[in-house]
């Protein structure tokens, strides 16, 4: 904070004693130049140069935090971020990125929903191919996933999720095995499909129908 303080104390009077166009000239040299990023694994380097584009040509001392994030931070996977001005005209940019869970389709529009309760417009990316994909909407969504977890239900394990409008869910594993739960309750039909899915007796079928109260329909 000294440095940076100091830095532009000495540019201010530098500055006070130099005509206008000379003013200009020096002014140009804190234009940034070069931007370095690091710590990105679901975001592309292009991506992420795509992102931060827009600094370009800002002078150094004048961008902020705030002006950074408020750029960055909607509806992109980056979650937050550090950076590290290099003088004269260069910046390091470290990136924290949110982590996709879902592919989240609610009538025909697509986004990715992340960790962080953010909906991301969706892009074709091979490393998210294998993301569980549900057919829904968000706030119905986010509901169940925290029911899910209050079970500690082994997300990974789902190919997709369905909503319906009688306001009931059906699961489909990646084992091919589709779960169709209640409407009401249906937590202890989750508890019981994990203590039985690998038994040898109940390995062979791929429908557990847990809609009637009190049974399960095996197929």
């Amino acid at each position: 904070m000294k440095k940076r303080l100091l830095i532009a104390l000495l540019l201010l009077l530098v500055l006070s004693t130099y005509n206008t166009n000379q003013n200009l000239d020096l002014l140009s040299k804190f234009q940034i130049k070069k931007i370095h990023f690091e710590n990105n694994y679901l975001l592309s380097d292009s991506e992420v140069e795509n992102i931060l584009s827009f600094l370009y040509e800002k002078n150094l001392f004048s961008i902020t935090n705030e002006d950074i994030k408020k750029k960055i931070n909607n509806g992109t996977f980056i979650e937050s971020f550090k950076i590290k001005k290099i003088y004269p005209n260069q910046i390091k940019v470290k990136i924290f990125e949110k982590k996709p869970l879902v592919i989240l389709q609610n009538k025909k529009k697509k986004f990715y929903y992340t960790n962080k309760g953010d909906l991301i417009s969706f892009v074709e990316k091979d490393n998210f191919k294998v993301l569980p994909v549900v057919f829904g909407d968000k706030k119905n969504f986010e509901f169940f996933y925290n029911e899910l977890q209050a079970i500690n239900f082994p997300f990974n394990m789902l190919e997709s999720l369905y909503f319906f409008e009688s306001q009931r869910w059906d699961l489909k594993t990646k084992e091919n095995q589709t779960i169709k739960l209640p409407i009401k309750n249906y937590k202890k039909s989750l508890i019981n499909f994990l203590n039985i899915k690998d038994q040898d007796n109940f390995a062979k079928y791929k429908i557990f129908d847990y809609r009637i109260s009190n049974q399960l329909i095996l197929k």
